[in-house]
């Protein structure tokens, strides 16, 4: 009859527990890809149904908030099949958050940076500081002109002014006649109503040219039917985004 150590028996019994002790409690992967709702999310992926296994995956987050199987397929589905980079990338940080050392930890980061990536090329880029510069310089020395000329044409108009309130000599009749129509109808002499005219010619405003978006037309289509460049036209207008222009929107034209 073979014996057997009961030492030998105790401690094969202790390392037994010990090794068991050792492993974590409680649902892991598999238990998470087993619920339901993800169960769901998943047939309909392979139904190619996209939206709804992302409605599918929300509620198994909604039964389970630590689930990280879930953000994983929430990130992928948002990120290939919604094209919505920004909740892709809160899906994948909440999975690698939950598990931070996953054997594909290095490839989801690189995903988050590629989206990263993708929202800022779609922010409207910021024209140059020496772009801007060169715009306002622009402006001011258009705006100094402008100044002059009303200038000038206020100082033609205060002589021509002078020279008719000094003039002694009477107009022949058909002449006065003419004149005292003119004034009875505007009220100013001929000749300071020109200069008045002038005057106010040149003090209005320059009127802004504006394009309304029709169907299927796309800022380079726009740049192109006015002989203007896309960044122009673009820095024209600071709050468009030029990957999501609507159709009736009204877009300002710079000067070529």
């Amino acid at each position: 009859m073979l014996w057997v150590n009961p030492n030998r028996i105790a401690l094969v019994l202790l390392a037994g527990l010990l090794f068991c002790g050792c492993q974590p409690v409680g649902s892991g992967a598999t238990d998470e890809e087993k619920e339901p709702q993800f169960l769901i999310g998943r047939s309909r992926v392979n139904a190619m149904n996209f939206n709804g296994a992302i409605e599918a995956f929300e509620q198994a987050l909604q039964m389970n908030p630590h689930s990280a199987a879930a953000h994983f397929e929430l990130g992928w589905l948002c990120a290939e099949k919604a094209a919505d980079p920004a909740a892709a990338i809160y899906h994948y940080q909440k999975y690698l958050q939950l598990r931070p050392t996953a054997d594909n930890a290095e490839t989801i980061q690189s995903h988050i940076l590629r989206l990263k990536q993708e929202l800022a090329k779609a922010a409207l880029p910021i024209p140059p500081s020496t772009e801007i510069q060169r715009q306002l310089e622009y402006l001011s020395a258009e705006n100094r002109r402008l100044l002059g000329e009303v200038d000038q044409l206020h100082k033609a108009m205060a002589q021509a002014q002078a020279a008719n309130a000094g003039r002694a000599v009477t107009p022949p009749p058909s002449q006065r006649n003419r004149t005292v129509s003119s004034v009875a109808t505007n009220g100013t002499i001929p000749a300071v109503a020109n200069l008045a005219s002038r005057t106010s010619a040149v003090a209005e405003p320059v009127t802004q040219r504006s394009h309304k978006v029709q169907p299927g037309e796309t800022p380079a289509s726009i740049a192109r039917r006015y002989n203007l460049s896309v960044d122009s036209l673009l820095s024209a207008n600071p709050g468009v985004n030029p990957r999501r222009i609507q159709v009736g929107q009204i877009l300002k034209l710079p000067r070529g």
